[in-house]
């Protein structure tokens, strides 16, 4: 499913592009009920992280059932077989080849889960300033696990502002200094299950509280070219091969 020259354009001037039914509607609900089993089953959970909504964490919250209150889960591809599928999907890799070249490693994949009535903000922010890797010129496919709403918190983005901001630390949250940029230019980017929104790293998006009675399930799913470079304290995680090479003083 490769873009067109006018999409590879409008991702590059703008920093994103949605595209729409990139898996079946029976592998979007088969994600779905994998992902139950883990918040509300007993599927092993082996080494994967799962982080907790902070008000919950708290104490200043209380839900039905712990997965109720679960805010994100990471490492589901290099742990499960259904969503290394995901990870690996040929629509999806031909996209990020067309935007990064032809040797892809994945940074990193996160379960983004915003439950009905629980799911609280993230705050306006660039993905490179959180991490080690140069350039700063990652690219992400925020797939839609449900229909992504302005309801239900989907995406929205400052479109043509992918250059690196200030970032301050706020209660919970890592965001763009706002002098930096102009909340009257955000775009709200809604998505129909089954549809992945292609992103710059940086640029800056935001999601709002799910103050609807859907769950909003998305994973992000972020991949970098194999000849970026890794600037934390070395030696560095061994980055999952997407396609393609490794090379020499690069990520491994």
């Amino acid at each position: 499913m490769p873009l067109s020259p006018a999409q590879l354009a409008d991702y590059h001037r703008d920093g994103y592009i949605p595209v729409e039914g990139l898996l079946t509607p029976a592998e979007t609900d088969a994600l779905r009920s994998r992902i139950r089993e883990y918040t509300h089953g007993d599927r092993p959970r082996g080494s994967m992280a799962f982080q907790t909504e902070p008000r919950i964490h708290r104490g200043e919250f209380k839900v039905d059932h712990p997965g109720d209150g679960i805010r994100k889960i990471d490492g589901l591809v290099e742990y499960d077989d259904l969503f290394r599928a995901l990870g690996t999907h040929p629509d999806i890799v031909d996209i990020v080849e067309q935007i990064l070249g032809p040797d892809i490693k994945m940074f990193r994949n996160s379960l983004l889960l915003k439950p009905p009535e629980v799911g609280s903000a993230k705050g306006m922010h660039q993905d490179s300033p959180y991490w080690p890797i140069e350039p700063m010129s990652l690219c992400s496919c925020w797939f839609a696990i449900d229909d992504a709403t302005p309801e239900n918190g989907c995406m929205a983005v400052i479109p043509g502002a992918h250059a690196p901001l200030p970032h301050v630390s706020v209660t919970d949250d890592f965001v763009i200094d706002e002098k930096y940029y102009d909340r009257g230019k955000m775009v709200l980017a809604p998505l129909k299950a089954d549809g992945g929104l292609f992103f710059h790293s940086l640029t800056p998006h935001y999601t709002a509280p799910n103050r609807s009675k859907n769950w909003r399930r998305a994973i992000a799913l972020s991949y970098m070219s194999a000849k970026s470079r890794f600037t934390g304290k070395p030696p560095g995680p061994e980055y999952l091969t997407i396609r393609g090479q490794t090379y020499p003083d690069c990520v491994r």
